[in-house]
């Protein structure tokens, strides 16, 4: 059996189901390529009582899980919600064709996370990404939620710097910018201003982060954010 177990946003907030499950397994895998953990790996051990094995994209794109799931049960865990990133999907793809049992246990991510701007979460249009290379796809995607009022939700890359993610959004950026870092931890914090403001506030800002530029603002929605 292969279980995909979402973490949720801190080293806590893994499920009651995800716990029961990981009890079960023989090994741990803890993805380890699609996010800056705003914890440490002891943190979690500590949590589940188990060690953890962590898998790079290369093991995870493999077929060493599914071939091990087939003799006993192992867990995969993943930062947020399991099914956020397309390789996990493959996974299942792959589980099913192979007739390997699964389970997949949800949890929180950083897309309802971000409803704590005040941002309504219906109103936000296709997620986006920077990625820690030169490409200018990401602002397309922005473009095209400006022409119809949504709100951009920009994840970002391992390891991109805030300046240098904010500096990319210059040209497509009308006003004022959203960062939301460590959102679901003790750490979290959440700043609203224009692109020389953000800039100062680097040191403040620690990974995971993510980057929202509004659309059309509902009057609530404005009010909310000017607190931050």
């Amino acid at each position: 059996m292969l279980y995909i177990i979402g973490l949720g946003l801190n080293e806590k907030s893994i499920s009651l189901e995800g716990i029961e499950a990981i009890k079960k397994c023989e090994k741990i895998y803890l993805e380890n390529y699609t996010v800056d953990f705003p914890y440490t790996m002891n943190a979690l051990e500590k949590v589940i009582g188990k060690k953890i094995i962590q898998a790079d994209r290369s093991l995870v794109e493999s077929n060493k899980l599914i071939e091990e799931a087939k003799k006993e049960d192992i867990a995969l865990l993943v930062y947020g919600s399991p099914l956020t990133a397309t390789t996990h999907i493959t996974l299942i793809q792959e589980a099913k064709e192979k007739k390997v049992k699964y389970e997949i246990i949800y949890n929180a991510s950083v897309l309802d996370a971000v409803a704590e701007t005040g941002l309504q979460l219906y109103k936000f249009g296709k997620i986006t990404s920077i990625p820690n290379f030169e490409a200018d796809s990401f602002i397309e995607i922005i473009k095209e939620n400006q022409k119809i009022n949504a709100h951009s939700l920009i994840l970002v890359d391992i390891g991109l710097e805030l300046k240098k993610a904010i500096k990319r959004l210059e040209k497509t950026a009308r006003d004022k910018i959203v960062v939301c870092s460590g959102l679901g931890t003790k750490n979290s914090k959440i700043f609203y201003g224009t692109i020389p403001e953000l800039k100062e506030k680097d040191k403040e800002i620690k990974s995971p982060y993510c980057l929202i530029i509004p659309g059309k603002l509902h009057f609530f929605e404005e009010e909310i954010l000017k607190g931050f």
